[in-house]
């Protein structure tokens, strides 16, 4: 490692400690949302790392509290580096910045701060009030990416956004029907089994998955994980008019998996009733407007602490979300092969897509997957 690479003000030891702890972080992904992803390492004053832990689930201890109990008597002294500042605030649990003080640790590196109001630097004074050194920024902007959509679900009070599609290398989101005696290929899926597998895994660690009356009425889908994740998943359909059958594998599941119904001031009140007394919930916009029903409907997820949400919709869905400036992140599975027809094709929403910070590109089965999230977006550019 080149002395370039090193923040100016932190030591090599420091690097690879913060590095483990962001690594540590990730590994609840899904597991404690709405609260955020945090690690944590112990150190000793050689830099050798003496106690590890993260957040693991939801209502369970916190990472600092976790890696001082790893690290044991051999914390006195030593150096505690967190990816997020450590709360000061009773909660579910209490103040880390007690057990911090209590197991008499020297000094404290911060990679980011807490947006969240009962925290916001009240940590990091906390522990400064208290004699100890504190340094904050190191891998600052890996950080708060690690924390994006709770910082988002904090500061705007709505979830995440992930859209996610499949398309074809001319950039359609469904095969043509089939034509001339010819079906298309296997069983009409653009992606790879691979492909479907990593959009489960996906699912599982999200809290909701949303998408439109025409993809609910065209594939008749459960949009469930399989096999589950550890929370129940939220579906919901976006549903102006309230057209979502009664006989549809939706609502024939509603009363085991639920079931959000987002309704229009347009849907006709008995037929809402209908849905509800088959088990679905309904939320009914009293605005019309696209970008305020979305505004709504995310607001009314927020509101229900709903941390991450998967929109799977078709074009119409996605140019909606696109056109709202409400998506945070991309999951386009790009599948080599061609469909000969553009009736699906993202191409067909100018002026909405905005440009693109890619993040990761990998390979998927035979697909590409590429991720990414819009440019200068300041809740996952700044803490």
């Amino acid at each position: 490692m080149s002395t370039a690479e090193i923040p100016s003000g932190f030591a090599a030891a420091d690097l690879h400690c913060m590095r483990r702890a962001i690594e540590l972080a990730r590994r609840a992904e899904g597991l404690v949302e709405p609260n955020p992803m945090v690690g944590a390492v112990v150190a000793g004053p050689d830099g050798r790392i003496l106690g590890e832990g993260w957040h693991e689930r939801f209502g369970g201890p916190h990472a600092e509290v976790n890696a001082l109990a790893a690290a044991g008597t051999r914390s006195r002294g030593g150096t505690l580096f967190v990816t997020l500042e450590p709360c000061c605030h009773h909660g579910k649990t209490p103040p880390c910045t007690e057990a911090i003080l209590a197991a008499g640790i020297h000094r404290v590196v911060v990679a980011a701060g807490d947006p969240h109001p009962a925290v916001a630097g009240g940590g990091l004074a906390a522990l400064r009030r208290a004699g100890l050194e504190v340094d904050c920024g190191l891998l600052e902007a890996a950080a708060v990416r690690l924390t994006a959509p709770f910082r988002r679900l904090i500061r705007q009070g709505r979830p995440w956004v992930i859209a996610k599609w499949a398309m074809t290398l001319d950039g359609c989101l469904a095969l043509p029907p089939a034509d001339t005696g010819r079906q298309p290929a296997e069983t009409g899926w653009i992606s790879s089994p691979a492909s479907r597998e990593r959009v489960h895994d996906l699912r599982r660690r999200v809290d909701a998955i949303l998408v439109g009356i025409g993809t609910a009425l065209a594939d008749d889908p459960l949009l469930t994980a399989r096999p589950p994740g550890p929370r129940p998943l939220l579906r919901v359909v976006l549903d102006r008019a309230a057209r979502l059958p009664l006989a549809s594998r939706l609502v024939r599941s509603a009363r085991h998996d639920p079931l959000l119904v987002a309704a229009g001031p347009e849907a006709p009140a008995a037929r809402l009733a209908e849905l509800e007394r088959a088990g679905c919930e309904v939320w009914r916009s009293p605005l019309a407007e696209n970008a305020a029903m979305l505004a709504g409907l995310l607001a009314e997820l927020g509101r229900r602490r709903l941390t991450n949400l998967l929109v799977e919709g078709g074009a119409a869905v996605l140019e909606a979300c696109f056109a709202a400036g409400v998506v945070d992140e991309v999951w386009a599975f790009v599948a080599p092969r061609l469909a000969g027809s553009r009736t699906q094709a993202v191409a067909e929403v100018p002026g909405t897509l905005p440009a693109l910070v890619i993040e990761t590109v990998e390979h998927s089965g035979g697909d590409i997957l590429i991720r990414g999230r819009p440019a200068a977006d300041p809740a996952i550019t700044t803490s």
